[in-house]
């Protein structure tokens, strides 16, 4: 009967422990946020046929070293959109698809970015971390 209550103790540990190792691993993962119904390469192709790169510096877009607007490196870990909204796909793909909505004056246009492709560009997006 003890070994049999020792050899259940040291699994529950064992697997408490793998169990916070997961979680600690997940948590080094966080920044990348899920965009139901976006296709990340897909909105690789619509920023590149939007011309994103002419204003913004993309990585894994071919050209895209603009100056004009903040460089999109590391997205996925960031927590602000435009100093305005937290960074969540929900604001992002508003963001994308209206920025002077969300910040008028801003310098980012309004594009015709329909739902569908700002949810491919934040897709993307949020693959950078």
């Amino acid at each position: 009967m003890g070994q049999d209550r020792t050899h259940r103790r040291v699994v529950a540990l064992v697997l408490a422990a793998l169990a916070g190792t997961m979680l600690l691993s997940a948590c080094h993962d966080e920044p990348y946020r899920l965009v139901p119904g976006g296709d990340p390469a897909q909105g690789k192709k619509d920023i590149v046929a939007y011309g994103c790169g002419s204003c913004h510096t993309i990585p894994g877009i071919t050209n895209a070293n603009g100056t004009v607007g903040p460089p999109l490196m590391f997205w996925g870990r960031r927590s602000i959109i435009a100093g305005e909204v937290p960074n969540t796909p929900n604001w992002l793909i508003r963001w994308i698809e209206m920025p002077q909505a969300i910040e008028p004056g801003t310098d980012m246009p309004n594009l015709g970015i329909t739902e569908g492709e700002a949810k491919n560009i934040a897709a993307y997006l949020y693959t950078l971390h």
